[in-house]
């Protein structure tokens, strides 16, 4: 018998998103069946899952499940709900070979250029696993909603495969120079942005750009995702009290400057933050603004004071991080390798902490819930965040992607006596090659 049968979710939020969704953004459910065959779970089970739709239909164990149409095998793989990324860059994302002496030119702003390269940047990592991203992208100066328009263009491309929503970011807002800009944002959420946010470290008046994104966002009723470094503790104290009003829909990273403040004040901002309920997205990988974002936010403090800590990839292969992965499993692994965390916190700062921070329905591989999941081949999720390289992503309900490794030694009496796999025997040719 089934373990589990189809029951409503804690978070019931998917339901009324669904009901909520413009055409524009409503991917189409997958209305046949799925059996996905033999996974192991993180408390050591051996399932099968069906999914029908865009939910999780059951989950029995090995064998107990029939339907009718495709079934996936998933023995030697781990069955995980699938990361989010709540950090990414589409617009510059893609863009490093520009950089260098031997570049073949400037960056192309084209519109068909940026949607080009947010489209193949959400699909590298969707293959890593992210079936949901949020993209900051920025709007005003010269470029005006050229990015924004792409990057949403891009979103359409996409559907069914990945979701991928956009944070409308601005340079300036205060001031004369600002007035153009505030008027823009207001453009960007009526033409699709999901979130509004920016950089307050930035603007002669951080305080007064951080008002106006907070007054924007109460009244389009859209969430709030602000970039600052957190080096100054009373200006990060400041912005977290003016944000915690809109919580729990308010976030805010790196803070990486957190790391280098003397330890008390680093403590005492943190307890500020707990007590305003702010989510704080971190960036293990790299931060997104050059060699100044170097480093990570003090992820251990955050937490012991009550912070909820998500983590995103930041800069993909761009001017920022010429070799930024946009990987969810190097995150989670670089927070448990450097951070101290459990290897399940550190998966959770990627899945279920980033997917709450960004407002998306919580995931569990159980009936009922959205069939938003990650296979990676291996036993235990340790195992699985240092040699994560075969993967198989599913998205309402549906495999995406896969990746595939195979490793294989050559012949040897190690290689024999362990019973590791050995490399093929090409057939040979005229001149004893293949």
């Amino acid at each position: 018998m089934p373990d589990s049968q189809p029951r409503q979710p804690d978070d019931d939020a998917a339901d009324a998103a669904d009901a909520t969704s413009s055409p524009d953004t409503a991917a189409t459910a997958e209305t046949g069946t799925l059996v996905l065959c033999g996974a192991r779970l993180t408390d050591g089970r051996i399932v099968d899952v069906r999914l029908g739709g865009s939910r999780i239909e059951a989950v029995g164990t090995a064998g107990s499940l029939t339907a009718p149409g495709p079934r996936v095998d998933l023995r030697g793989y781990l069955l995980l709900p699938a990361p989010a990324e709540p950090h990414a860059h589409s617009d510059t994302a893609l863009t490093a070979h520009a950089a260098g002496p031997d570049s073949p030119g400037p960056v192309s702003h084209r519109r068909e250029d940026i949607q080009r390269r947010a489209t193949e940047a959400s699909l590298l990592q969707l293959g890593h696993g992210a079936t949901a991203l949020r993209a900051h992208v920025r709007i005003g100066d010269v470029q005006g909603l050229t990015s924004l328009e792409a990057v949403l263009q891009a979103r359409r491309s996409l559907r069914g495969l990945a979701e991928l929503t956009t944070v409308a970011v601005p340079r300036l807002l205060t001031g004369v120079a600002g007035a153009d800009n505030l008027a823009m944002l207001r453009d960007a959420v009526k033409m699709g942005a999901g979130a509004v946010g920016g950089c307050p470290d930035l603007d002669p008046d951080p305080a007064g750009y951080a008002e106006a994104v907070l007054e924007i966002a109460a009244e389009q009723g859209c969430p709030v995702d602000l970039h600052t470094h957190g080096d100054n503790p009373a200006r990060l104290g400041r912005l977290a009290a003016m944000a915690g009003g809109l919580r729990p829909g308010v976030s805010i990273g790196p803070c990486a400057g957190l790391s280098r403040l003397p330890p008390q004040a680093a403590a005492r901002a943190a307890d500020q933050l707990a007590a305003t309920g702010v989510t704080v997205v971190c960036l293990p990988q790299g931060g997104c603004c050059g060699v100044e974002g170097r480093g990570t936010a003090p992820v251990r403090l955050l937490r012991a004071a009550g912070v909820r800590v998500a983590a995103g990839s930041g800069a993909l292969r761009d001017f920022a991080n010429p070799v930024g992965r946009g990987d969810p499993l190097e995150a989670a692994y670089l927070l448990a390798s450097q951070s101290g965390m459990r290897a399940d916190e550190a998966y959770g700062a990627v899945s279920s902490v980033a997917r709450k921070a960004m407002g998306l329905p919580e995931v569990r591989v159980e009936a009922g819930f959205p069939a938003e999941l990650l296979a990676v081949r291996g036993e235990q999720l340790s195992g699985v965040l240092s040699l994560a390289y075969s993967r198989v992503v599913v998205h309402r309900g549906r495999v995406v992607t896969r990746t595939s490794a195979v490793r294989e030694y050559c012949d040897s009496e190690t290689v024999v006596a362990l019973g590791l796999p050995r490399q093929a025997r090409p057939d040979s040719g005229p001149c004893g090659g293949p």
